[in-house]
């Protein structure tokens, strides 16, 4: 009598067991399907699913829907650099096209014989400012190269921030003379700041760039000193200015200028951004009223938080 009952639980356990195994089977198999049509269509958003019961099988489709999410996120990343290196490619080609192309139109222009010393010297002046540009341009390129590379870390130290802005400003003064704009600074002195010397000069120097290139009438900059940090605030008015387009302002190929006819690049405010970003400093940048405003702030030479850098 016991040894049937003992047989009888035994088959039924069997059964059970045969039916998990079956169930366990499908699931599998069902899933392999859903594999096969992810691969097929990798650019859609699918992942695996299953309704099985087993923990541990649940926990092996978690770690494969995590494999195909991170695989995925990279795919799209690398999508999106392509672009950007093929809309950094165009940029650049219409950036060295057009001061070439007006070189060359000018050096043709020298070669006429009824040109007199006046014109011929007006003509090689162009020419040598059409070089300048492309000097420039090659030089920020190198640069933003470099910063992408990490080829040459910064030295932090103190620095005078408020001297390095007047002394700066003083470099571009014929500039803001010849574009006639208004330079309006708050002459006043902050404590030091905890920053790499050259790193520091080149993002103010982008800045001012970048108000020469799009103010219209005038250009204000101030420090302004806080707990921990000092607030460099430079104002320019612009035209009128879409707004979508700001959360782009630092992007490597964004650019305000859409026609592009000035040859000028749109990579000033991407490394002002890379180079904050390595001194542990910030920088924003909004419109308001016509007024495009950009802020970066420095860590100050005695902030409690120097080994942040």
């Amino acid at each position: 009598m016991y040894c049937w009952l003992i047989i009888a639980v035994l088959t039924f356990l069997l059964l059970i067991s045969i039916g998990a195994l079956l169930l366990l089977h499908w699931d599998i198999r069902k899933m392999t399907n859903q594999l096969e049509g992810i691969i097929e269509n990798f650019g859609t958003n699918e992942l695996v699913r299953t309704n099985t019961q087993s923990k541990s099988l649940k926990h092996f489709i978690k770690k494969i829907n995590q494999l195909i999410y991170s695989y995925k996120q990279d795919q799209q990343y690398k999508e999106k650099r392509e672009q950007d290196l093929k809309q950094e490619i165009t940029n650049i080609s219409h950036d060295l096209r057009t001061p070439l192309t007006s070189m060359k139109g000018f050096s043709e222009l020298l070669t006429d014989p009824s040109l007199n010393e006046e014109q011929r010297k007006e003509f090689l002046a162009i020419v040598q400012k059409k070089i300048d540009n492309l000097t420039m341009m090659v030089d920020v390129f190198y640069e933003l190269s470099q910063i992408g590379l990490m080829d040459h870390p910064l030295v932090m130290e103190r620095q005078l921030v408020d001297q390095s802005v007047a002394e700066t400003l003083l470099m571009f003064y014929d500039d803001f003379e010849q574009k006639q704009l208004k330079v309006h600074v708050e002459e006043v002195s902050v404590s030091p700041i905890m920053a790499d010397r050259k790193a520091t000069n080149r993002i103010i120097i982008n800045i001012i760039q970048n108000a020469l290139r799009y103010a219209k009438s005038y250009f204000t900059i101030n420090l302004v000193e806080e707990e921990n940090y000092i607030r460099l605030k430079a104002i320019n008015d612009v035209e009128a200015f879409n707004r979508t387009e700001l959360s782009h302002i630092f992007d490597r190929t964004f650019t305000m200028d859409t026609s592009r006819t000035g040859g000028q690049l749109g990579l000033g405010l991407h490394i002002v951004q890379q180079l904050m970003n390595k001194q542990g400093g910030t920088v924003t940048a909004d419109v308001v009223n016509d007024e495009f405003i950009i802020e970066v702030c420095f860590k100050k030479w005695n902030c409690n938080k120097m080994t942040d850098f």
